[in-house]
């Protein structure tokens, strides 16, 4: 049997981001005992191994690597700025970004062997156009209608009909936020969206943690991505080039310039700030999308100051982990009642581009339910309840 090298139960643990009496710890072993496999002095036991697995995160064939592996391939860090502290490692989000690599890559293949056709918008645009042509573009391809996007009647409708719109340009979106298991959830702060911009089979992944207002605008700042060819995980930062340009265009579509004026008034200087924002929140609600983006419109149109802009921003954000607060703990109180059908939940964070795609695949007999699980998240014996039980 083939030796593990101590190098890579170091790097495990480290990047699982636990030190080594808090990796004995969750071993349930002797943090002596632990560094004397880092070591290389003492081997560990298969026991061992898989509680390594489990705890660290990690494939159990990583562990018989002969050297470290590359960190999961992220594109371009966006939420890596000058003068910013450089975001702190995280093990779950590492571990995400390469579970959603090795599915692109397997639906990739896919459509590449159905002969799909490369998608012409990815990487037609730059960063040196105007953010209005851009989304003039992007609102053409996806034969996005604004005005239908509003007149939903919530702002998960809302999202339901612009990611409708984007899967069927061709962009696979999927809504995750952890590994499987709220243990594992990944807070907003960390990521907002990941996307990979392949002309085949483009992959846009929003975190479910975040506030559903907030999903549209990013799954449209993704797409932005897309439409500059660039892969890469974004926050909620907006300090960088390019997320400016992309933030720019996804505000452009959801709320054109015609509409803003109509808040010119609340850059006065002799408006309240309780006024101005009671304002603002209401227009937001109208139009399905969140306060904090009507007032970086606002911002960037300099109807109101980068200082309310900043005020404005840290208000809406409190508000929203206050609501946030009291969604789980209702959540929590409603999960001894039954909570919704699993299969339901994971249908809606999927997409129907995916679940379409696996389901047409299994019946032309060009996947198996392996791979189809694997697509899809989900244990091999899952696949069929997931595709047809819920229709």
């Amino acid at each position: 049997m083939a030796r593990i090298n101590p190098e890579i139960l170091v790097w495990a643990r480290e990047t699982a981001g636990f030190s080594l009496e808090e990796g004995a710890r969750v071993l349930l072993i002797k943090a002596e005992r632990l560094e004397e496999m880092e070591r290389g002095e003492k081997e560990p036991t298969r026991k061992q191994l898989l509680k390594m697995e489990k705890k660290y995160r990690r494939s159990l064939l990583t562990f018989y690597l002969d050297k470290v592996p590359h960190a999961g391939n992220r594109g371009q860090d966006f939420r890596t700025v000058p003068g910013r502290k450089r975001p702190v490692y995280n093990a779950t989000v590492d571990a995400l970004i390469r579970d959603i690599n090795v599915r692109q890559g397997l639906v990739r293949s896919l459509l590449e062997d159905q002969e799909s056709l490369p998608l012409p918008f990815i990487d037609s645009a730059n960063i040196k156009q105007s953010p209005r042509s851009v989304a003039n573009s992007i609102r053409d391809v996806l034969r996005l209608n604004t005005a239908e996007f509003q007149k939903q009647n919530t702002v998960e409708a809302a999202f339901k009909y612009l990611r409708t719109q984007i899967e069927e340009a061709g962009i696979f979106v999927l809504l995750i936020g952890n590994l499987g298991s709220y243990h594992t959830a990944i807070s907003s702060e960390v990521f907002r969206g990941f996307v990979i911009s392949d002309s085949i089979a483009p992959f846009i992944v929003i975190n479910d943690q975040d506030s559903h207002v907030s999903w549209s605008f990013t799954a449209l700042h993704e797409v932005t991505h897309l439409w500059l060819g660039v892969s890469g995980i974004s926050d909620a930062s907006m300090e960088t080039g390019i997320e400016t340009f992309c933030n720019n265009v996804a505000a452009q579509i959801l709320l054109p310039d015609d509409e803003i004026r109509i808040l010119e008034h609340v850059g006065g200087s002799g408006v309240p700030f309780d006024e101005a924002k009671q304002t603002i929140s209401d227009f937001a609600l109208g139009r399905k999308v969140s306060g904090s983006m009507v007032a970086y419109r606002l911002f960037r149109k300099k109807i109101i100051s980068a200082k309310v802009w900043e005020e404005l921003k840290s208000s809406f954000q409190q508000d929203w982990k206050s609501s946030e607060a009291k969604r789980k703990r209702k959540k929590k109180q409603s999960k001894s009642k039954g909570g919704p059908n699993y299969y339901v939940v994971r249908r809606d964070r999927l997409g129907k581009a995916l679940l379409d795609l696996v389901d047409r695949s299994l019946e032309d007999n060009e996947i198996t339910y392996t791979k189809a699980g694997k697509v899809l998240g989900v244990k091999p014996g899952n696949v069929i309840p997931l595709l047809r039980d819920v229709y």
